[in-house]
């Protein structure tokens, strides 16, 4: 394998602020864009197979499974070096199904592997299914980059746009540096702290983000205070085991609530006056 005509596009059905965190914990330089309303790219420099550690698919293969650990969305990742190209869909802890192109377009994986690929994406079982299953017969006008520009066409009509200049089967160097020029985030490990702050980053600005830092999460921290202060009162003068331990949780979970939000507003700073 001729290693720098080697390359990777990894699409999570996902918008950035949740890919953010996942990404990070990989430890390699990635560049994060949007990628349609729904979807995200990870743009890898590449250095695992560039170096000789690892074959790309390997490395990719990996990489989708290790995205998509705890996390409610999918990745679809497409490769390719010299000699093949391939796509891997990881969803959660089930096993990634893949499938493998020669570089001359002639299929090499086995066709139930796209069956598995639309009934986990949820794709049309009619229409998305038989243009998958089109991309597994011999097509002589179809090589490796062309049987990957078709599967993202199907991937389109879910709403997967392609970033300009991010075309599979274009070198990893390309890739990066078109990503760049059209402003992507760079993410790139520095430590524990800064990936369990991401991860906290991407918990407040989500749904749950008012009830874990903010004005709300103060006056629900404050309620199960309330709440819990007085129980717990009651139930040692009772000696009552069971409400003692509720009353517990309440305060435990109140004065948490309220540290965090304090630790919270100091790391964000003071207000702007």
């Amino acid at each position: 394998m001729n290693a720098t005509s080697a390359g990777a596009l990894l699409f999570c059905r996902a918008d950035r602020t949740s890919v953010r965190p996942p990404a990070l914990l990989l430890r390699e330089r990635v560049l994060l864009a949007p990628a349609g309303p729904d979807w995200s790219v990870l743009v890898p420099e590449g250095a695992p197979w560039r170096e000789g550690a690892e074959p790309v698919d390997r490395v990719v293969a990996g990489w989708a499974g290790a995205l998509t650990v705890g996390v409610t969305w999918p990745v679809v990742a497409l490769w390719w070096d010299t000699d093949r190209a391939g796509c891997v869909l990881a969803t959660g802890f089930r096993r990634p199904v893949g499938y493998t192109w020669l570089a001359d377009g002639t299929p090499v994986g086995e066709d139930e592997a796209m069956h598995t690929f639309a009934e986990r994406l949820g794709l049309d079982p009619v229409m998305d299914a038989r243009d998958l299953e089109l991309l597994t017969r011999p097509d002589e006008l179809a090589d490796a980059p062309a049987r990957l520009l078709g599967l993202a066409a199907v991937l389109a009509r879910h709403g997967l746009t392609l970033p300009p200049g991010l075309v599979p089967g274009a070198p990893a160097v390309l890739l990066w540096a078109a990503a760049r020029e059209r402003g992507a985030e760079q993410l790139e490990w520095q430590g524990w702290l800064d990936a369990v702050r991401s991860e906290l980053d991407a918990v407040e600005e989500g749904p749950l983000g008012p009830w874990i830092c903010g004005p709300r999460a103060r006056a629900l921290a404050t309620a199960h205070l309330a709440a819990g202060l007085p129980l717990l009162a009651w139930a040692l003068t009772r000696r009552s085991p069971g409400w003692a331990a509720t009353a517990t949780l309440l305060v435990t979970q109140g004065a948490l609530g309220l540290a965090y939000d304090r630790l919270r507003s100091r790391a964000a700073g003071p207000a702007p006056r």
